[in-house]
């Protein structure tokens, strides 16, 4: 069972969340709150396993909070849902601890596919944002790629598929397929096929 809390200071946003989760089986929403304050207390009293915060709230934003949720209860997870894409929050939102993070604009589908990737103890990131999963840095310089992004490149050569490569890097198939986005747009080239024809003219073995 995945007990769920969610914080965000638009109330509206959190009704739609509940409705969207009211009737899922295996998901209960333990509590909400509208401010970083309030989350604290719910995370106290009831102990849920994933958290859903937004950045931006007030009496304690969300990095804060998922700071010092992270340092007491170090097996919650944190899915930030923000209207935020600066690499900025992105890279804070990591440091803090997050295991994953969308946008609001996100579709509520794609909403139930991170917390139940982030349930499962994966990564999920949206695929608007410049992310490198897990390294707290948004690689920006042409040609430059992050160790994350150097595995995912030594398996594609390999010829894995993203289901494959998710797998083995114990990461959701969206964060791969982001890396993937990410890779094509940080090397300047133009599509899937020619990420692989790159990956095997590096020859990358990591």
């Amino acid at each position: 069972m995945i007990r769920l809390a969610i914080a965000e200071d638009h109330q509206s946003l959190i009704d739609g969340l509940e409705l969207l989760l009211k009737y899922e089986d295996g998901i209960e929403i333990v509590g909400t709150a509208n401010d970083g304050e309030g989350l604290l207390r719910i995370v106290q009293k009831k102990e849920p396993n994933i958290v859903v915060t937004d950045i931006r709230m007030p009496k304690m934003d969300g990095i804060q909070a998922t700071r010092l949720i992270k340092k007491e209860y170090p097996h919650i997870n944190v899915l930030a849902f923000t209207m935020f894409d600066q690499d900025e929050a992105v890279t804070q939102m990591l440091e803090a601890g997050a295991s994953g993070y969308i946008l609001k604009n996100t579709s509520l589908n794609e909403v139930l596919q991170a917390i139940l990737a982030v349930a499962d103890g994966k990564t999920y990131f949206d695929g608007n944002i410049n992310v490198n999963g897990g390294e707290a840095k948004a690689s920006t310089k042409k040609g430059l790629l992050t160790r994350r992004q150097k595995e995912i490149l030594a398996l594609i050569a390999q010829g894995k598929t993203s289901r494959e490569i998710a797998e083995e890097l114990f990461i959701g198939i969206h964060t791969v397929d982001t890396h993937r986005k990410n890779m094509i747009r940080i090397l300047g080239i133009k599509g899937k096929g020619e990420l692989l024809r790159y990956a095997l003219e590096k020859k990358y073995n990591f």
